[in-house]
């Protein structure tokens, strides 16, 4: 008589999920000070909605921290803050604006503070001595993140060289470091733009409301449509126009583009997705567009 055998197989979400509390879970474990970057971004709000169910049902033991350039879209910082609320989760604002002010970083000429976050998020880490940082960045996002590490060691100065990186054979994470060192933590390594989205939609989180269609007010400049607002305002010759669009990242709103699109529901936003052949960090941030190599440059430096 053959005795009949149960399988237990987890889908493609539900093995990403698994790997990502994993990871959440050891970091709290191995570490004394670790923080959760969260800006209201779609990564950083699947990181939230994981570490809580890491966790459930105690709360969230560590603090989440954004840093804040001044130049944020006001629906997502809306959202932000009613989000930590609900959640009961401490939430450190690391302040651009107040680096400006103190001299620690002068504004720009083009006005864009998106490369002046490196100084004020490594002054935060030290000031609130965070040995392990969260962050939402995917592999797939742009070729600078590909070569992270899903633990990723940052020196004394939170510069980040990707020839001084360990392995990570069997999943197994190294986060050894002296005083002053620290490790960012990439739980979303080995999601997709599109995993995003089919998680968002299989587990009903909410989003800000700028990542579904939506008219506003564009205007066209190295070939992106960028928002018409208090920082960012239509050079002489450029086109204008109200167009329906949504935004596929969330950044600062002077280089954050928008997309024409329909999508207004996940489905949709999926399909889109699904159909798509540039990534959106490609297709909708003027920052990466500053250099060929303008993240790779911002990484070594500090940045997220």
């Amino acid at each position: 008589m053959t005795v009949p055998t149960s399988t237990y197989e987890l889908t493609h979400l539900q093995s990403l999920e698994s790997e990502s509390i994993h990871i959440i879970r050891e970091v709290a474990a191995e570490f004394e000070r670790p923080v959760l970057l969260f800006s209201g971004g779609k990564d950083s709000v699947i990181m939230l909605h994981l570490a809580a169910k890491a966790f459930w049902p105690a709360r969230i033991p560590f603090p989440v921290m954004h840093v804040d350039t001044g130049h944020n879209f006001p629906e997502v910082l809306e959202f932000r803050d009613r989000t930590v609320e609900q959640l009961g989760v401490r939430l450190v604002v690391a302040s651009v604006p107040d680096s400006i002010a103190s001299g620690r970083v002068r504004e720009r000429p083009d006005g864009i503070r998106n490369p002046l976050q490196t100084v004020t998020l490594l002054d935060a880490i030290q000031e609130h001595g965070f040995d392990a940082v969260f962050g939402g960045a995917r592999r797939d996002e742009e070729k600078a993140r590909a070569k992270e590490r899903v633990f990723s060691f940052r020196d004394e100065f939170g510069q980040w060289d990707p020839k001084n990186q360990r392995p990570e054979l069997w999943s197994l994470y190294n986060g050894r470091h002296h005083k002053g060192e620290h490790i960012r933590v990439f739980p979303l390594s080995n999601w997709t733009e599109l995993d995003v989205w089919q998680y968002l939609a299989q587990e009903q989180i909410e989003l800000p409301s700028i990542y579904f269609a939506h008219q506003r007010e564009v205007f066209r400049r190295d070939n992106m449509w960028y928002a018409i607002s208090e920082f960012t305002q239509p050079r002489e010759g450029e086109e204008v126009a109200t167009l329906t669009v949504r935004y596929r990242t969330v950044g600062d709103i002077p280089v954050t583009g928008a997309v024409e699109s329909t999508a207004a529901s996940y489905d949709e936003v999926i399909a889109e997705t699904a159909a798509t052949r540039m990534t959106e960090r490609g297709a909708t941030r003027g920052d990466d567009r500053l250099s060929e190599a303008a993240m790779e440059d911002r990484k070594r430096e500090g940045y997220f």
